[in-house]
Formats: C-alpha cells, structure tokens, sequence
C-alpha cells in the first residue's frame, strides 16, 4: 500500500498540535556528547531554527551554545524556495518573514554550519523526515553537504514516528533524530560516532 506524503502531513501536523506541551521533557545535553565525540579539535558552527507551530522549543540550547562560545544561526527564507543560515546571538532581535516564522536580519553574516539542527512534521526509523512540503531544508543540506561534512540531526517529538515514510530523489536522509526518548541512528554510519 502507497502512503501519501501530504496525508501523513496533515496527520501528523494536528498530531504535534493536539499532543504539544511545553513540560515535556528534552535534554539537548546528547547534542554537546556528539559535538565532543564528533568534532574534538574545533567549535562546529551550529544552525538551529526558531520554533513555531508546535515544534520542539530549541531556544535553550541555542542559548547555552552560545554562552559555550559556539557561532549559532538560524535560517533566512530566500527567493526559489532556498534558506540561508546567518549568524545569530540569543538576545539579538528577531524579524518575520513571510511565513510568520522569526528570523535575523538578512543583513547577518552568511555561513556554511557544522551542525544543522533540523525541524520535522515526521520521521521514520530509517531517517527519513516531512517537513512542510516546500524542500527548503532538503535543497539546503543537499547544497551544504556537497561542499563540506556535515552532521544532521532531526529534532522531534517521540510521538512523531511514523512506521514509514514515503521517500524521493529530492529528500535528504538526516544522520540521527534526537527525540524526549532517544537518539536514533543508523549504526552502519561511517561518519560520525553517536555513542
């Protein structure tokens, strides 16, 4: 039986909105545990992104990064459906964008992350994501990871596994997910050590 991206989409959309709580518990402590296994001779840039609609808050451990003295950035939505990561600090102002999501200015400095941090609707066990459907973060990883090594992780609630989902030649598989239960990873990754 086919499953249907935009189904699961919707599904798994109202999902996080319905089961969606501030108090559940996330620990981004594994996040510094793969950066010090996986980059131990220098400060990887991170890129995060700022929460809305119900994903998982990041802000915290955007913040501790920084005071850790790593160059944190969150996206900025381009023309052609492409993202850009520029450079922020936790306190520095924030500006919408056409999507109503926050983002820094687009006069921030531009970098190529170490660590992408990387906001999902679903995923499945094999790495695969849904996102909303446009392809900025498949383009952008694709572009990023064509030029440099980069680690992937997938940021989700537990309850937004799916058994399965649907891939094409334009998705990025992601290297790990971290979830409030677990880091899931493929153990026959080569890359980067996740224990």
């Amino acid at each position: 039986m086919q499953v249907d991206k935009s189904l699961l989409r919707i599904k798994f959309t109202k999902k996080r909105k319905k089961l969606y709580s501030k108090k559940t518990l996330f620990s981004f402590n594994k996040i510094f545990f793969l950066i010090k296994k996986n980059f131990p001779k220098k400060k990887p840039s991170i890129a995060g992104y700022y929460p809305s609609n119900f994903e998982v808050n990041i802000l915290d451990f955007l913040s501790q990064a920084n005071k850790k003295n790593f160059k944190v950035g969150l996206p900025v939505i381009k023309k052609d459906y492409k993202i850009d990561f520029k450079y922020w600090i936790s306190n520095e102002p924030l500006y919408v964008n056409r999507y109503g999501i926050l983002e820094p200015k687009k006069q921030n400095i531009t970098f190529k992350p170490d660590i992408i941090l990387v906001p999902l609707i679903a995923f499945d066990r094999n790495l695969n994501r849904i996102g909303y459907g446009k392809g900025y973060y498949d383009r952008a990883l694709k572009q990023i990871s064509d030029k440099k090594k980069i680690l992937t992780i997938g940021i989700a609630f537990s309850f937004q596994e799916a058994s399965i989902i649907p891939t094409n030649q334009y998705d990025y598989n992601l290297d790990c997910i971290l979830t409030d239960r677990n880091l899931i990873y493929k153990k026959t990754n080569e890359n980067f050590i996740f224990r």
